[in-house]
């Protein structure tokens, strides 16, 4: 009889955040997230240390999904983030910096957690109704009947990602290749309940950038298909081609003998039976005029020989990833056994025809009125194709979310020093009223405010990574970036040309001062005002959507952390 070990009790952490274990994680996940930071961030280098292959990224999405860590207050807070990211795929960094900010900043006051908790509640509803309201100088109204706005948007999207390794004219033929094929998803007759289609991003490593081409429709590689030769397909007599999507395995082994006992008659052969059904279902197909067969899955090969026979193009292996647009794009209605087939299951196509890319075949699939479209996309390497292609797709989302909320918010850290600008106006001029509704006193709100600021603030730092200077100005509270090494002058405008969104100049007295950071003596700061000509060309945008999500995250993972007493592990 084996000996039993006897159960360990539960192990009890209290006052989580006062560890240095805790602390000491917390600051590296926080400077390894702001290294990463913005279009001069530094890439990371993630491997699982026995071996596979390795990631080369800043994006947060891909290094918090590599990360591991055994403190319970970190998987929080990256369980947080990635969450956030699965919906709006854009801000991760932004919101993971900010996030450890606030950590950083509140646990160093001497106010108790509840009362932090509640003050900073009531500054983020300040900065989420000035974020809204017209009046906010840091948003821009996005016009979907000019593409200015929207090409600044994707731009900065495919910019902020060192690791794609871009110059200007790369990043400039992508931009166009992005919105082209979002224009292409959205549908050209809109309904009440209008659906955008999909963009199907198409591998091509090894090759130019600029090779990268959008075409509407489908591709389906098909290394079988040679482009010589003529590609004969049976038409209906509208002139359309009949299509047929199948889910089922068409390979002939559909008898699992993992799933029961079969009784078979002697010298009956159960390949031959699902074979002869194959084939009858071959002939059903031909019957109803059909002209092209997708399969998801495999395709028995004296099937596929006999539809071709009869002038009947069949493509298998289509894969889960294909058949949402496939059916969506051609109206049929994924069939999911061979021994029913209703003609009300099938589509139709507009035009079939071969494309050749690099070394690669393809099948392209055309229709009559589409939302799918195929980006054939190019990198060099297969490390910046990966991270390419992340950028693309986030890119997509992120004018999806613009389209549901035509707006924007100024990058380059002006948003966040103009919110910090904007608190620390508005909490100096706070009735009495609100003090007493939060059951604090003004010191205390005040510090608070400060921490939130700073928190703000460092975020801003954080697009800095050459140990330039970085000032805001007292009018606008957009946030500058003194190139490192610069020389000691008397005007700060001698060295800045333009604020970090593009928006503003150094043509008139701005009243410059040290971005305050981490640390330094509250800061007077009057109402920042609203730039009098907004121009929108070469400015560097954020996501309205994903910015305000990830600045409601970060506060609330942070206050959900802050209150924390006790954390309890299972030791068995």
């Amino acid at each position: 009889m084996s000996r039993l070990e006897a159960k360990k009790p539960p192990l009890f952490i209290s006052e989580p955040l006062t560890r240095d274990a805790v602390s000491q994680s917390l600051s590296l996940l926080s400077g390894i997230l702001k290294s990463s930071y913005g279009p001069a961030g530094r890439l990371k280098q993630l491997h699982n240390g026995v071996g596979g292959c390795v990631c080369t990224t800043s994006q947060s999405s891909a290094l918090l999904g590599h990360l591991s860590t055994s403190q319970p207050v970190l998987r929080v807070l990256t369980a947080s983030v990635q969450n956030h990211v699965s919906r709006f795929s854009d801000c991760g960094l932004f919101t993971a910096i900010l996030c450890c900010g606030f950590i950083e900043n509140f646990r160093s006051l001497n106010v108790a957690p509840f009362t932090i908790i509640k003050i900073s509640k009531h500054l983020l509803s300040l900065c989420m109704d000035h974020l809204k309201s017209e009046a906010c100088g840091c948003r821009v109204s996005v016009d979907f009947g000019s593409v200015e706005t929207l090409v600044c948007l994707v731009r900065s999207i495919l910019t902020s990602k060192p690791a794609c390794m871009l110059n200007k004219t790369e990043v400039d033929h992508l931009t166009t290749l992005v919105l082209k094929a979002f224009i292409f998803t959205i549908p050209c007759h809109v309904q009440t309940n209008a659906v955008l289609g999909k963009c199907m991003i198409v591998p091509v490593k090894g090759r130019r950038v600029v090779d990268s081409t959008v075409l509407p429709g489908l591709l389906i590689e098909t290394p079988e298909f040679q482009l010589g030769k003529p590609l004969a397909v049976k038409r209906t007599g509208s002139n359309t081609i009949k299509t047929a999507l199948f889910s089922v395995s068409m390979s002939g082994d559909g008898f699992n003998a993992e799933e029961g006992t079969i009784a078979v008659h002697h010298g009956v052969s159960l390949e031959m039976s699902e074979l002869n059904q194959l084939l009858n279902v071959g002939k059903q197909l031909v019957k109803d005029e059909v002209g092209l067969v997708m399969c998801q899955k495999v395709m028995h090969p004296s099937l596929k020989q006999y539809l071709k026979e009869n002038g009947v193009i069949a493509v298998d292996r289509a894969g889960l990833s294909l058949m949402e647009p496939l059916g969506r794009m051609t109206g049929s209605q994924p069939i999911a056994s061979i021994h029913s087939l209703s003609p009300a299951c099938y589509g139709s196509l507009k035009d079939l025809c071969l494309e050749s890319f690099a070394s690669k075949h393809f099948l392209h699939l055309i229709a009559e009125d589409t939302v799918i479209c195929s980006l054939i996309l190019c990198n060099r390497s297969e490390t910046a194709w990966d991270e390419l292609k992340r950028v693309c797709e986030t890119a997509e989302h992120v004018l999806q979310l613009t389209m549901k909320e035509p707006l924007a918010l100024l990058g380059g850290g002006c948003t966040e020093t103009h919110l910090a600008s904007y608190i620390r106006h508005k909490s100096s001029t706070l009735p009495d009223s609100t003090f007493k509704d939060l059951d604090c006193s003004q010191t205390q709100y005040q510090l608070v405010a400060d921490g939130f600021c700073r928190s703000l603030e460092s975020v801003a730092h954080s697009l800095s990574h050459d140990d330039g200077e970085i000032l805001t100005d007292m009018v606008y509270g957009h946030c500058w970036f003194v190139p490192s090494g610069s020389p000691c002058v008397s005007k700060w405008s001698d060295l800045v040309s333009k604020c970090g969104c593009g928006m503003n100049g150094n043509t008139e007295d701005l009243s410059w001062r040290f971005l305050q950071g981490q640390s330094g003596s509250p800061v007077v700061q009057g109402c920042p005002q609203e730039p009098s000509v907004k121009v929108t060309d070469l400015l560097t945008l954020d996501c309205f959507a994903a910015k305000c999500s990830g600045l409601q995250v970060a506060l609330e993972t942070a206050n959900l952390i802050l209150d924390l007493s006790y954390i309890i592990e299972d030791q068995n």
